[in-house]
């Protein structure tokens, strides 16, 4: 077996990924060569998206899905479009059926070059998003950060979208908050038994939210996916606006947008937006050793 594969480096409105073709291979891309990739600056990713030979018939590829940590994530969003990207460009293709841990994913790539990811159904009961503690109703859940008369951020809506999300709802720039700050400390909540990615949203008309989001395994992000998912769900959940609204991700320094949209006939979530590719290269699963194509003076790091 060749010990490098390709790969990508590309982003979802800035959301950093790295697209590893594993297909027609039996091992995978370890946590250890993950943390290698991360800690180069050229390599630094949010999310590896590996794609596997499919498992189940009538599926494209399976996909494994790593943090920058080296942690398993179950669902990524922008990662997607990236993938649907790369096999597109490769395939000629335009609709794409793939397997993760959180289930099938169905998507399309349009004549315009955007790319829409059918994210399934939202999930809302308590003990399976999951939470540490029993919640009638969360939309609204008894948590904050700072003093207990004044707190900074509180009583956020939690939903998962194949993986945790806490969305707290805020009434000014979320560029303002020290999400550095507050992030690890709500990421890694007693609450949240499986982590959470944590999102400051503020609504600034009934079709439009701006997001920042502190992503679970790979902290500060510019764009997540699923957490824009979740924020938009969460808003329509809460009467705060429509059920199809643009989401303003932090990609500085113009802001990106997603297109999300609740559908209520079947109660998916449909994300709409773009991917772009920047490089490729190629590199050990194992080890996380790479060497960038066609990059006059590359070498192997």
């Amino acid at each position: 077996m060749n010990a490098t594969v390709e790969f990508a480096k590309m982003n979802g409105l800035g959301n950093k990924i790295l697209v590893v073709d594993m297909r027609g291979r039996a091992d995978k891309v370890t946590p250890a060569a993950a943390i290698a990739l991360n800690a180069v600056p050229d390599t630094q990713f949010d999310q590896i998206m590996a794609i596997h030979a499919p498992k189940a018939s009538g599926t494209d590829a399976w996909i494994d899905i790593l943090n920058s940590d080296g942690s398993k994530a179950q669902a990524c969003g922008n990662g997607t479009r990236c993938v649907v990207q790369a096999l597109a460009s490769e395939t000629g293709k335009k609709v794409f059926t793939f397997q993760t841990v959180a289930g099938i994913l169905n998507a399309v790539e349009h004549e315009d070059g955007t790319i829409s990811v059918d994210m399934g159904k939202p999930v809302f009961e308590w003990n399976k998003i999951p939470l540490a503690e029993e919640f009638h109703d969360t939309s609204r859940i008894e948590l904050q950060i700072g003093p207990i008369d004044n707190p900074v951020l509180h009583s956020p809506s939690v939903a998962s979208m194949g993986n945790p999300h806490a969305i707290f709802w805020i009434d000014q720039d979320p560029m303002s908050f020290d999400l550095g700050r507050f992030g690890p400390l709500l990421e890694n909540h007693p609450m949240f038994p499986e982590r959470a990615n944590i999102t400051l949203a503020q609504v600034t008309s009934p079709s439009s939210i701006t997001t920042r989001t502190w992503e679970r395994g790979a902290g500060l992000t510019l764009a997540c996916g699923s957490a824009a998912c979740a924020t938009a769900v969460s808003a329509a959940r809460t009467g705060r606006t429509a059920r199809e609204v643009a989401v303003k991700v932090a990609s500085s320094p113009n802001q990106g947008v997603l297109t999300i949209e609740w559908r209520e006939r079947d109660d998916h979530v449909i994300m709409t937006g773009p991917a772009e590719w920047e490089w490729s290269g190629t590199l050990d699963p194992s080890t996380g050793t790479w060497s960038r194509d066609a990059a006059p003076g590359a070498e192997a790091r």
